[in-house]
């Protein structure tokens, strides 16, 4: 049965974990869930038709929940035009597989809703991984009807304006422990962090079953 609480890492390892991998690097582990998809950190302007193939046959596996993570990226990767096209591709396969879509958002918060939005495709579920943004940028992501995942770093504002219903947590690439996660979002949100986890993992659920 699914119970995840760490809603997106890089760690191969990981328990109770939504693990994000490249199409190349799936390989399925028993009792594991993933995500694919093509980080825009990549040279993501030289992926092919075959490419998205390849994504589009691992995004069909029974252990893959989720597409990403994928995305735009001000400050690193080839340009927000090209990040733009390879996002709403993934986006699109998300849609036909009644899938969410992890997205990587730094400095593109504006641009990444109205790719959703020009493309039609705004009743795909979004989850904002690693969220560090302000309380501003937050509330607009939240307004489009965003999940918002939390590392070990982020801005509590942000982290208090965010509903509960729609928070999630994680590791990311960091060595930091999910428990020592929940503990940080914990002390701001002023519950325990058996409740942060309680609840990361109730959203996870309803968003991953979506």
């Amino acid at each position: 049965m699914m119970d995840i609480i760490d809603f997106h890492t890089h760690d191969l390892e990981a328990s109770r974990a939504l693990i994000s991998v490249d199409p190349q690097q799936f390989d399925p582990q028993p009792g594991k869930w993933y995500s694919v998809g093509y980080h825009p950190w990549q040279d993501v302007a030289s992926l092919t038709d075959d490419d998205f193939d390849l994504l589009g046959d691992c995004a069909r596996h029974a252990q893959v929940l989720a597409i990403g993570e994928t995305g735009m990226d001000a400050l690193r990767g080839c340009g927000l035009d090209i990040q733009a096209q390879v996002m709403e591709r993934h986006l699109r396969l998300a849609a036909d597989l009644n899938k969410p879509a992890i997205i990587h958002c730094v400095r593109t918060a504006q641009n990444i809703l109205a790719v959703r939005r020009k493309a039609g495709l705004t009743a795909v579920p979004m989850v904002i991984h690693g969220f560090r943004g302000n309380e501003h940028v937050a509330q607009t992501l939240l307004k489009a009807g965003c999940y918002l995942s939390y590392g070990p770093r982020f801005n509590p504002a942000a982290l208090q304006a965010t509903p509960t219903h729609r928070l999630l947590i994680e590791s990311d690439d960091s060595s930091t422990p999910i428990s020592e996660v929940a503990s940080l979002v914990a002390d701001v949100l002023g519950i325990s962090p058996q409740e942060v986890e309680s609840i990361a993992a109730d959203n996870a659920s309803t968003l991953l079953q979506h």
